[in-house]
């Protein structure tokens, strides 16, 4: 059975210890400090064909090191271990006793079959082989091998140890343990893994490459600077500054060659780019004017042609619809996903966008279903069945997680759908990999609301839904914190029946060091359940410390303390152990201790606000004598309200958001 969660699935072999990379081009290094810095002590043996090249990829990993340390990425005991049981090569025999070998070499079938008939003969038979190429499909790669059933594609995009996305192609002939270990591993070290078919370009370069060919053939009426202006609606960077970037004209040619050949005419190369070597365009951001006919001229083309494929990609099922759209934003810089933006612009203008390519572009795909039929997709939650039990899984990774109003609707809408299934016995919520349950709500259009007390009320109010819902249901719902749980995170996990952690999560409320209050019940909530733990919220809300799992679990705030194999099981297990006991948060007034002196001279240095904290300390006190629950909640969101009033919160908020924090 293969889970959406990777994580959630058996191992299928332990973590390897020692990896070959094949080629020591720009990407084999990256690939191997990605590696290396997730795994300090695998032996990571790098092989070339030359001298020169491996000299060159130790520099790069040692200047990732050097940048790292200086981002506080690594300590220097991490930094040394990276270095360390680093083997350059130009031995094949060297990989004999690895684990898996990466091939990373140029992108050339001939040349990649030739490595990989040396690579088999010297490896085990269960030894692990993949390619990082970006367009060849597995079926050419591999149809020489002895055992193809242990290898497959494991796509990378540039920067390796940065880009989390890797995308992994199940084929034919692959075993779907490989396909499940390889989630599993990327998931476990940082990654987010896709599943693609086994399509040239797969999924993702399908799009990319396409989109940039669209832009060359635009050439005839618009300049490289142009549409680059014009594409910055829709992306971080243009698509020639992008090309210019990686050198990546020869790569266009090769890969919509590729789709010509196996696919039809239309995807046949813009000519020009076997004749530019760079483009005279501009940085992102750069104003150019364009005149409107022509920039609505580019537009169409460009979005007809991303319409075009991700309808392609999900008609053929070569991907997911949630794995386009997250795989969109973070490998190729898109703003939006292209499912997202139809949903934005409709069916009418989506129509006509289409229509205009299909004139202009004969043969591209067009769409076999209503548009309505591409909606209707869980695009930030994947939900699994363990043993009877949901298991839901928070999946915003760019944001470590973060809750905004989609992702709540989500939620709310899973527990609806299955709390009356009586096949359903309960439900564990947990974040996507392994560093964060969920950062705390994605502030979004909160800023906005500043300085309304009646808008930040409300917009409290709307952020509790999912949490009133939970206060109010018969099936147990459990907590598996993977990682850390922060504001509004934390406050999802309080309101859980059951709270189960990994050694080495933490908790935190760190609404105050940004001049606000915690907003969807933490100033209340907490107090009700754990009432013997008071002392230490006064100074998680007050302060914004840090709790971590294991005091958590002391404090009988976190009922089991796990390792991370053991988290989903143990949670399952509370689900059970939790079914017919579970109770509704406590109504009636509650006794609280006094809240000890904060002395200015401590506030100050902590960067708080006397106002936020009178605020907090007033809202908790208030709130513990109410006599109904509903009342105590309501006193929060009025405080949440009155913080978010303050100069401090306006301050802090904006800084927090041009930070890129936010």
């Amino acid at each position: 059975m293969t889970f959406q969660n990777p994580l959630l699935a058996k191992p299928a072999r332990p973590h390897p210890s020692r990896i070959a990379v094949v080629g020591a081009g720009t990407i084999g290094p990256d690939i191997g400090y990605y590696l290396k810095s997730n795994l300090p002590s695998l032996e990571l043996v790098l092989v070339d064909v030359a001298p020169k090249p491996l000299d060159v990829a130790i520099e790069r990993i040692e200047t990732h090191v050097r940048k790292g340390l200086a981002r506080n990425k690594l300590t220097e005991s991490q930094a040394g271990r990276v270095m360390d049981n680093l083997i350059p090569t130009l031995d094949y025999d060297a990989m004999s006793d690895c684990e898996w070998v990466i091939e990373a070499a140029s992108e050339d079938l001939a040349i990649k079959r030739e490595i990989f008939g040396r690579v088999e003969s010297i490896v085990r038979d269960d030894t692990l082989i993949t390619s990082n190429t970006s367009s060849l499909p597995a079926e050419r790669l591999f149809a020489d091998l002895k055992h193809p059933e242990r290898a497959t594609v494991t796509h990378f995009f540039a920067p390796a140890f940065q880009n989390p996305i890797v995308e992994i192609v199940d084929w034919e002939r692959v075993d779907s343990d490989v396909v499940d270990f390889l989630r599993r591993f990327f998931a476990g070290t940082g990654k987010v893994p896709l599943v693609t078919s086994d399509v040239p370009c797969f999924m993702l370069d399908r799009v990319f490459d396409n989109w940039c060919n669209e832009a060359g053939y635009l050439l005839d009426e618009a300049t490289a600077a142009e549409i680059d202006h014009v594409a910055g609606d829709f992306v971080y960077a243009g698509p020639f500054f992008v090309l210019n970037l990686a050198g990546g004209n020869p790569i266009i040619v090769e890969t919509n060659t590729l789709q010509m050949l196996e696919e039809g005419e239309h995807y046949r190369p813009a000519p020009v780019f076997r004749s530019v070597d760079t483009w005279n365009t501009i940085s992102p951001g750069e104003p150019v004017d364009v005149g409107p006919e022509r920039a609505a001229r580019i537009r169409d083309r460009l979005l007809g042609i991303l319409f075009s494929q991700a309808v392609d990609i999900l008609d053929r099922t070569i991907g997911s619809a949630a794995d386009l759209e997250l795989g969109c934003e973070l490998a190729l810089g898109f703003k939006k996903g292209p499912l997202r933006l139809m949903e934005e612009l409709g069916s009418d203008e989506v129509g006509r966008i289409l229509d205009v390519l299909a004139d202009e572009r004969i043969g591209m795909p067009m769409p076999v279903r209503p548009f309505s039929g591409y909606r209707g997709f869980t695009r930030h939650l994947l939900v699994d069945d363990v043993d009877g039990v949901k298991v839901i899984t928070l999946r915003r990774p760019q944001v470590l997680n973060a809750l905004d109003d989609e992702l709540n609707d989500e939620l709310l809408g899973v527990l609806e759908e299955f709390e009356d299934d009586v096949g359903v016995e309960g439900f564990v919520i947990t974040g996507y990999g392994s560093r964060a349950f969920s950062a705390g709500a994605d502030i979004g259009r909160f800023p906005e609301m500043l300085g309304d007390a009646d808008a930040c009320a409300q917009y409290a109010r709307d952020c509790s839904r999912v949490l009133i819902h939970l206060d109010s249901m018969k099936k147990p719902v459990v907590a598996a914190l993977n990682g850390m749980a922060l504001g509004g995170g934390l406050e999802l996990a309080f309101r859980c029946h059951g709270i189960v952690a990994v050694e080495d999560a933490w908790l935190q409320l760190p609404e105050a060091t940004l001049g606000i209050a915690p907003g969807v019940g933490g100033m209340v909530i907490p107090y009700r359940r754990w009432p013997s733990a008071a002392p230490v919220f006064h100074d998680m809300m007050r302060r914004g410390t840090k709790l971590s799992a294991g005091e958590a679990h002391r404090l009988g705030i976190v009922g089991a303390l796990v390792d991370t194999e053991s988290l989903i099981i143990s949670a399952v297990d509370m689900v059970r152990e939790l079914a017919g006991e579970i109770t509704p948060p406590p109504e009636g007034p509650v006794e609280i201790p006094p809240f000890p002196r904060l002395e200015p001279a401590m506030l100050a240095e902590e960067g708080l606000s006397p106002e936020v904290v009178d605020i907090i300390e007033a809202a908790i006190r208030d709130a513990a004598t109410a006599e109904e629950l509903h009342e105590a909640l309501e006193i929060g969101y009025s405080a949440f309200a009155a913080a978010a009033c303050t100069k401090a919160a306006r301050e802090k908020i904006t800084a927090f958001v041009s930070d890129g924090k936010g």
